[in-house]
This record gives structure tokens, C-alpha cells and sequence, in this order.
């Protein structure tokens, strides 16, 4: 990809070094997507996929995002994203694709990050919020259920937490979040792309088919695969499918150097 591939809706910059950053870009509408910003992010994410090994995705402006944009999905038919190309851009297809890519997704949340802006984040791998962002489910406050944020909170938070953000539609700042296990860690704003940065290049020093590996090994264990047994053997698999398809054990002597904390010969 070009070092800058531009939608009007979605910036793509090329960071080096396997690091790219997405950031979301209608900071007039709080970063809410439309149909059109969905189908930009999801040819992105194509388009980067097997070149990244890391992305940050953020949001332009004081906004991380704020979900689907709900003035255009009330002008659209109640089953829009269930049918032919609605269903190709629909919020859970780019939920989706984003825990199917091949890079590790780190959201960089910057500000609001509502109903789905906080799917966006439980869909990321790993996640760094600025300690004052506001994130939150508002939709039972206007009788709804947040039929993708709710159940995604669901499978990462604990019973009552979660329940808690569903049923006040209260939000939360980054640093509760952090505090819950909902994000990865909080810093102060003005230090939240910095220290991005600095978690994405520290994962890009290592192998991207291992990284692509340890992902889908992530999501499986426990989600799919809770039986002990089965998970132990679930990773010997993945192990195997590592070194089937990369150099990892080409140099055993390097692998073991680097095991024990040796970065050559005689040097810790």
C-alpha cells in the first residue's frame, strides 16, 4: 500500500517497521459510521492484511467512535445488514474482520467510545485508553438492548460489571476500564499515541506468522475451547502450524539463545 492510503472517511498511514496506523475520521460526527465509512475501514483492513503485523486503530478528532451512525441506520429498512451488500458492510462484519485479520489490532481509544466504538474495543486484541475517555452502552436508555457491545462486554468482563454498564448506561473513563480488564492500560491523553507506539512496535519485533497464530490461539482459548486437554492440545497444533510455516526452528541454537534471554553468543 501507498505510505498514506486516504479514504476521505478512513486514513491508513504505514508507521514501519510491520506498524500501521487506521484512524477513523468523521470527528464532526464523533467518528460514528456510516455505511460508506464501514465499507472504507473493511477495504483497508483488506488491503493491509499479510503487509501489517501491528495495527493502532484510533479515531480523528475528540472521539474514538460512537458506533454505527444512528441517522442513517433509522432511514434504512430494520433488516438492512441482513440482506446482500447491507450485510457486507454491516458493524458485525467489520467486527469480524478485524478479529479475523492477520495483524494483532491495538485500538488507541482517545475519546467517546460508545455502544460501538466499545464493540470495536473488545474486538481489538489489546487496547490503550486515555485515562479520561468516556466508554459506555447508552442504548438501554432509549429502550434498546446494545446488541453487539452488550454481549461482547459480556464475554470480557465479569458478571455484575458488565451488567452494570448494560443496565445504567452509565459510562465509564479509560481508567476504570483499565481498572476492569477492559482495556489493556490508561494513560493521560496527551500520551495515549506515544505509548500505542511504543506496545505496537514491541509486538512487531516478534514473528508475524507467530503473531497471526497466537491471535486465532487467543480467540479460541477459552471461547471455543474451555476442556483442558483439548485447549493443551489446540496449542501444540498451533505450535506445529508455526514452525510449518516459517523459519522460527530453522536455527534451533538462535531459538534457544533467545528463550533463555541471549541475544548472542555470551551476551544476557
Amino acid at each position: 500500500m501507498d505510505s498514506i492510503a486516504d479514504h476521505d472517511l478512513v486514513r491508513y498511514e504505514d508507521l514501519s517497521d510491520g506498524v500501521a496506523r487506521i484512524t477513523l475520521n468523521r470527528p464532526e460526527k464523533r467518528n460514528a459510521m456510516s455505511r460508506a465509512a464501514r465499507a472504507a475501514l473493511l477495504d483497508v483492513l483488506d488491503r493491509c492484511d499479510g503487509e501489517a503485523k501491528v495495527i493502532i486503530l484510533t479515531g480523528a478528532g475528540p472521539a474514538f467512535c460512537a458506533g454505527v451512525d444512528l441517522k442513517e441506520s433509522a432511514e434504512e429498512d430494520i433488516d438492512a445488514d441482513r440482506r446482500g451488500a447491507g450485510r457486507r458492510t454491516s458493524w458485525l462484519t467489520v467486527q469480524e474482520r478485524i478479529r479475523q485479520h492477520s495483524a494483532i489490532v491495538i485500538a488507541a481509544v482517545n475519546g467517546y467510545a460508545l455502544g460501538g466504538g466499545l464493540t470495536l474495543i473488545n474486538s481489538s486484541d489489546l487496547a490503550v485508553a486515555a485515562d479520561d475517555a468516556p466508554i459506555g452502552m447508552p442504548e438501554v436508555g432509549f429502550g434498546l438492548y446494545p446488541g453487539l457491545a452488550g454481549p461482547s462486554t459480556q464475554l470480557r468482563l465479569g458478571a455484575k460489571r458488565a451488567a452494570w454498564m448494560v443496565l445504567t448506561a452509565d459510562r465509564i473513563t479509560g481508567a476504570t476500564a483499565a481498572e476492569w480488564g477492559l482495556v489493556n492500560a490508561a494513560v493521560p491523553a496527551a500520551e495515549l499515541q506515544s505509548a500505542a507506539l511504543d506496545l505496537a512496535r514491541r509486538v512487531a519485533r516478534h514473528n508475524a506468522v507467530t503473531l497471526t497464530w497466537a491471535k486465532r490461539a487467543l480467540h479460541e482459548i477459552p471461547m471455543y475451547i474451555s476442556d483442558w486437554t483439548k485447549a493443551l492440545e489446540y496449542g501444540e497444533d498451533v505450535r506445529h502450524q508455526i514452525t510449518a510455516r516459517s523459519d522460527v526452528l530453522d536455527d534451533r541454537h538462535a531459538t534457544h539463545r533467545m528463550a533463555v534471554g541471549r541475544t548472542g553468543d555470551g551476551a544476557r
